[in-house]
């Protein structure tokens, strides 16, 4: 059993929830029964985003005779490692930005500044 923490609404208030992922029976879905349980025990809901992607991972894993939990796994690192480039590329063009408009960009020193 896997482990997945999602910002989950509570009334218009957005909290991290933990979602336990496993081997689902055919038929139901993934997370069925913690979102039934969050809703009537903690008035919470997941995403309709992530109960989605959750149930196209479940479909995909039936599929191609994959594990469920791996596939989740898998997916998640392949979505972490996308916004991790997508924040650097970011960052990067912010940096390439103010260098060709000639401005300081935020890391740079004093000492740095001076020695250009």
């Amino acid at each position: 059993m896997k482990k997945f923490v999602v910002p989950c609404n509570f009334g218009g208030t957005v909290a991290d929830f933990a979602l336990h992922v496993g081997s689902p029976k055919d038929g139901v879905h993934p997370v069925q029964n913690q979102s039934d349980w969050l809703s009537k025990e903690r008035g919470g809901s997941i995403p309709s985003e992530v109960m989605s992607s959750l149930e196209k991972l479940k479909q995909l894993a039936d599929k191609n005779g994959v594990s469920f939990e791996e596939l989740c796994v898998y997916a998640l690192g392949a979505a972490q490692q996308a916004d991790t480039k997508e924040n650097q590329d970011g960052e990067a063009g912010t940096a390439e930005a103010a260098s060709s408009t000639g401005e300081v960009a935020p890391d740079e020193d004093e000492e740095s500044r001076k020695g250009s």
